[in-house]
């Protein structure tokens, strides 16, 4: 079996590597041979999916997942650069990186531009959550005239932009100029905003770490499922074609569904 991959907290300045082999670098292994690299964007403040811990290294829930694929996957090696939200798919577009995970939805508007792994490995919804004890939101419509905390680009401001686009009254979304979630939440603690929409394991990741007193309303809005994305060109269908069958092997042997109830407390893997 072949070794861990490397591990790389660093913004994006990576790709001075040298030998480049189809857009991807290359270093020996331990064995003497050549191994191709991957540079995988995810973030370092998404708990429990990607995140920081106490040594500043990435782990979490996709971070595994990506490792499992490693050792599966002779020759290539899988290193993971901390990429800022906003940033991700400029930094696969640029090369910069050559996957992204980092719990993705697979939304019809980005299946037109990216390429997605057949395969996804982690089934999620989307929730809304308010200060602990507030009573006048449950729903979309329930956000209309309110401020809403937003990240720009992601499949939970999309949803409340896409709400706007027909609604009478407009969501007031509220976009992060730091791109961290954990900010957000803290906003609807303080009253800087009145809700956030987002993933209920996350949320609740969060809570926990920061004592905050929030809480879930209403139903769920979405379910998604959640992919590795690829740049949609030759290297990234090449890529998808060798990581498929592994994500498959992976949700057929278990190994999802243990990981899923390691970081999460549940088996949310899709069928």
């Amino acid at each position: 079996m072949k070794r861990k991959s490397h591990l790389l907290v660093s913004m994006i300045a990576l790709l001075g590597l040298a030998g480049i082999v189809n857009g991807c670098s290359s270093k020996e292994a331990a064995n003497g041979t050549e191994e191709k690299v991957i540079l995988v964007g995810t973030q370092n403040d998404y708990p429990p999916f990607a995140f920081a811990d106490e040594k500043n290294e990435l782990t979490g829930y996709d971070i595994e997942v990506v490792k499992e694929i490693d050792k599966k996957l002779d020759g290539y090696t899988f290193e993971f650069v901390a990429t800022p939200w906003d940033s991700m798919f400029l930094a696969l577009e640029s090369n910069k990186i050559h996957a992204i995970a980092d719990q993705v939805a697979k939304t019809p508007e980005r299946q037109k531009k990216y390429l997605f792994t057949d395969e996804s490995y982690f089934a999620a919804e989307t929730v809304i959550v308010v200060k602990e004890g507030r009573t006048d939101i449950a729903t979309l419509e329930d956000l209309e005239g309110k401020k809403v905390g937003a990240l720009a680009g992601d499949s939970y401001t999309l949803l409340l932009e896409e709400h706007n686009k027909k609604a009478d009254k407009d969501i007031i979304l509220k976009y992060s100029e730091s791109g961290n979630p954990s900010e957000i939440l803290q906003d609807v603690q303080n009253g800087r905003v009145d809700a956030y929409v987002n993933d209920p394991i996350m949320i609740s990741s969060v809570m926990e770490k920061f004592d905050l007193d929030l809480e879930v309303v209403g139903q769920p809005l979405v379910n998604d499922d959640m992919g590795i994305v690829f740049k949609n060109e030759k290297q990234g269908e090449e890529l998808k074609a060798i990581i498929d069958p592994i994500l498959n092997q992976l949700k057929e042997d278990g190994t999802l569904a243990k990981l899923s109830k390691k970081w999460t407390g549940g088996e949310y893997i899709p069928d």
